[in-house]
C-alpha cells in the first residue's frame, strides 16, 4: 500500500539520533495526536489564541503527514499516483478552508492506521523472520587436539564442529561421530525429533537433544539450508498473486480517477448547482477519503504474506502468492512413485528357503556375500539381517557379475547371489521348475527377487520392494476429501510394480514405464485437458514435469538444493502429509482474500454513497476508512493460526 524504506523507521531523517530513528513511526503518531489534542482543547476550553492553536495543528500536520508526503509526492513526480496522495489532497483542502482541526484529525487517524498496519504486517513477517534468529553465530571447531570457538562465517567446507547436547547445530553437515536425537521442527516442520547417526545429514538451526556430535561441514554458512529457506521466503514475498496484481492495477488507475472526480465535484457543484465553494470543497474532501482504496490495496498482500508465513512455520515453502492461489484451485494431482509415494528405499518383504533351509540361513549367507556391495538391494538385505540380529562373517574372493549378481567363496564353498539371469543354463532355473514358478509369482506381485545358490544348489529367494510411505493411503483419502478429483501415479517402473503400489495406497489411474520426457508430455496433456494441475516429485529426475505443471511440488529431502531452487512448493520434511495442509491453507487464504475484497469494496461503496448524499461527516468517513483497513489486516492475520480441520 505504501512505500517506506523500513517498516519501523519510516522516512526518519538520518540526522536524528539512532533511538529516534528506531521509534520514528511511534513518535510521529504520538506528536500528531498530541498536537491535535492540544489545539482542540486549547480552542474549546482554554481560550488560547487562534495563532497558538494553529501552531499545534501545524505540528500535527507535520508529524502526521511527513511520511505520507515522503511516499506520495516523489511518486507523483515520477507519474505514479499513490493512495497516500488522496489523504494529502484531503488534508490540504481542509487547510485551504481553515478547517485545521479536521485536517489534523484526518492525518492523525491515517498515520495511526498506518502504524497499526505496520505492526500487524510485522507479526506476519516475524512468523518467518524468527528463523533467522535460529542460526548460531559461533561454533566450536576441532583443530587437532583443541577446540576453537569462532564465527560460523569463517568456517570452511570439511571443517569438523562439535555440537553439545542442547545446542543448535551451527552448520549444514554430516555426522562423523556420535548419535543423538535432532529437533528439526524449525526447518522441516517435523513435530517429533529424529534419530541421527554417523553418515546422516544435519541442518543449521536444528537442536541437538541428547549427546555430543562431531559434524563435518558440507556447506558454507551463506549456502546452508536455513539461509536458502530465508532467501526463498524473501523472494516469495515479491512474487505477486493474480489478485495482488489486480488490486495494484486497480488502485493505480482508481486514484487518478478519484482525483479527477474530486476536481469535477468541486468545480461543477458551484458552477452548475449554485453551491458555495466551501461546501463543494468539503464534499470533495469527503469523496477523497471515502474513495481511498487503502483496505483494498493492503488486504490481499497481507493475506498472502500471512499464508506463506504459516506454511513456512509448518515446513512447507511456497515460492510466491501466485502458487499459493494456484494450490487452492487444484482438481488434478500427478504424483511420482519412487521417492514420493514410496520411500525410495528397498525393504525385504519375504524370505523363502528351499529344501528345508531356514530363513535365517538364507539371510546369513546372502548378507555375507552382499556386505561389500553398494547396490540398494544388497544394502536392504544386509540391513534386514542385522536388524534380526543374525551374525555373519565376511565372504572371500568377491567377484562382481555386471548386471547379474555377485559370486564369492563363503565357508569353503562357492555362493552366487543374483537375479534370475545370473543362472541362465541351470536346469533348476528353467521355466516350469519350482524356482522359476516362485520367481514368476513374486515378480508378478511387483516384487524384486534375489536368488541364492550355494555349492550348486538353490537354497532360497529373497523378495524386496520399494515400500509405500507411512500413512500415504490416508494422505490420498484426505486429498479426495478436499475435492481433488484426479490422483494420477506417474512412474518409470514396470506396470506390475506400479499397480501393486497403486492398489495398496488407493490410486486407480496409473501411468507406468515412463521416461522423463514421457512424464513431461503427459503433464502437458493433463494440463490441456483439466487446467490447473500439480506435479509432486523429488525435485531432481522429475524436473521437466515439475517445471511444466501449474504447481511443481518437490519432496524436499530436508531442503535439497535442487528442490529449493526448482520447485514452486517444497515439502521440507519429505512428508507427503503436508500436501493436504498446504492445499487447505491455500484455500483458507483464498477465502480470506475474497472476504477482504468484499470488506474493502463494500466500505468504499457505502462511503461513496454516504458522502455523495452528505449524510456523514468527514470524521466518521475517516474512522470508517481507517477501520476497514485495520479489519482486513487483522482478518488476514487469522491465517497465522490456521490448522487443517480434523475430519
Amino acid at each position: 500500500m505504501k512505500t517506506e524504506p523500513d517498516p519501523d523507521q519510516g522516512f526518519a531523517p538520518q540526522f536524528l539520533p539512532h533511538w529516534m530513528q528506531e521509534r520514528w513511526v511511534v513518535l510521529t503518531v504520538s506528536v500528531a495526536g498530541l498536537g491535535l489534542i492540544l489545539g482542540f482543547i486549547g480552542v474549546k476550553f482554554l481560550n488560547l489564541p487562534s495563532s497558538v492553536a494553529l501552531g499545534f495543528y501545524l505540528l500535527s500536520y507535520l508529524a502526521g503527514g511527513y511520511d505520507v508526503a515522503r511516499a506520495a509526492l516523489p511518486a507523483l513526480f515520477r507519474g505514479k499516483f499513490e493512495i497516500d496522495l488522496l489523504m494529502i489532497a484531503a488534508a490540504a483542502g481542509a487547510a485551504l478552508l481553515g478547517e485545521w482541526a479536521e485536517g489534523a484529525f484526518l492525518l492523525f487517524l491515517f498515520s495511526l492506521g498506518h502504524a497499526g498496519e505496520i505492526y500487524a504486517i510485522d507479526r506476519a513477517r516475524d512468523a518467518v523472520g524468527v528463523l533467522g534468529k535460529l542460526m548460531p553465530r559461533t561454533a566450536f571447531t576441532k583443530r587437532g587436539d583443541r577446540l576453537e570457538e569462532g564465527p560460523v562465517e569463517q568456517l570452511a567446507v570439511d571443517d569438523v564442529v562439535v555440537v553439545k547436547p542442547g545446542e543448535r547445530v551451527p552448520v549444514d553437515g554430516v555426522i562423523t561421530a556420535g548419535e543423538s536425537s535432532i529437533d528439526q521442527s524449525a526447518i522441516t516442520g517435523e513435530s517429533v525429533p529424529v534419530e541421527r547417526t554417523p553418515g546422516d545429514e544435519v541442518f543449521a538451526g536444528t537442536i541437538n537433544q541428547d549427546n555430543a556430535l562431531d559434524v563435518r561441514m558440507t556447506r558454507l554458512a551463506r549456502d546452508n539450508t536455513l539461509a536458502r529457506v530465508m532467501q526463498l521466503i524473501a523472494e516469495a514475498q515479491e512474487h505477486k498473486s493474480p489478485t495482488q496484481r489486480f488490486t495494484k492495477t486497480f488502485a493505480r488507475r482508481f486514484v487518478p480517477a478519484v482525483l479527477i472526480g474530486t476536481v469535477l465535484v468541486i468545480t461543477l457543484l458551484p458552477l452548475v448547482f449554485g453551491w458555495t465553494w466551501s461546501a463543494s470543497l468539503y464534499r470533495g474532501r469527503l469523496l477523497l477519503v471515502a474513495a481511498s482504496p487503502c483496505a483494498l490495496a493492503i488486504g490481499t498482500p497481507a493475506a498472502v504474506l500471512a499464508g506463506i508465513a504459516q506454511a513456512a512455520r509448518r515446513g512447507v515453502l511456497i515460492n510466491g502468492g501466485v502458487h499459493l492461489e494456484n494450490l487452492g484451485n487444484l482438481k488434478t494431482v500427478a504424483l511420482d512413485k519412487t521417492g514420493t509415494l514410496t520411500t525410495g528405499r528397498f525393504a525385504v518383504t519375504k524370505v523363502i528357503g528351499f529344501e528345508g533351509t531356514p530363513e535365517v540361513e538364507v539371510l546369513r549367507i546372502a548378507a555375507a556375500v552382499e556386505e561389500q556391495s553398494s547396490h540398494p538391494l544388497a544394502a536392504a538385505i544386509v540391513k534386514t539381517t542385522k536388524e534380526r540380529n543374525i551374525t555373519f562373517s565376511s565372504a572371500a574372493e568377491i567377484q562382481n557379475l555386471a548386471g547379474k549378481g555377485i559370486q564369492a567363496q563363503f565357508e569353503g564353498v562357492e555362493v552366487l547371489v543374483g537375479a534370475m539371469r545370473a543362472f541362465d543354463g541351470d536346469p533348476a532355473a528353467e521355466k516350469g521348475q519350482p524356482l522359476a514358478d516362485t520367481i514368476a509369482k513374486l515378480e508378478g506381485d511387483g516384487q524384486t527377487t534375489v536368488i541364492i545358490r550355494r555349492a550348486g544348489k538353490f537354497i532360497g529367494v529373497i523378495a524386496l520392494a520399494d515400500e509405500p510411505r507411512a500413512l500415504v493411503k490416508e494422505v490420498m483419502q484426505r486429498l479426495r476429501a478436499q475435492g481433488i478429483e484426479r490422483l494420477i501415479m506417474l512412474t518409470g517402473d514396470n506396470s506390475c510394480v506400479a499397480h501393486r503400489v497403486a492398489e495398496h495406497i488407493g490410486i486407480t489411474d496409473v501411468r507406468a514405464e515412463l521416461m522423463p520426457g514421457n512424464k513431461l508430455a503427459l503433464i502437458q496433456e493433463l494440463q490441456h485437458a483439466h487446467g490447473v494441475i500439480a506435479m509432486i516429485g523429488d525435485g531432481v529426475n522429475d524436473a521437466p514435469a515439475l517445471a511444466a505443471a501449474t504447481v511443481g511440488v518437490a519432496m524436499g529431502a530436508g531442503g535439497t538444493a535442487v528442490a529449493l531452487e526448482t520447485a514452486d512448493v517444497v515439502l521440507m520434511g519429505d512428508d507427503l502429509g503436508k500436501l493436504p495442509f498446504a492445499i487447505g491453507l491455500s484455500r483458507a487464504s483464498a477465502r480470506i482474500i475474497r472476504q477482504n475484497l468484499v470488506i474493502a469494496l463494500g466500505v468504499i461503496g457505502l462511503l461513496l454513497i454516504a458522502s455523495g448524499f452528505g449524510v456523514i461527516p468527514l470524521s466518521v468517513t475517516v474512522i470508517a476508512h481507517e477501520g476497514s483497513t485495520v479489519v482486513v489486516v487483522l482478518n488476514a492475520l487469522r491465517l497465522l493460526g490456521w490448522h487443517e480441520p480434523i475430519k
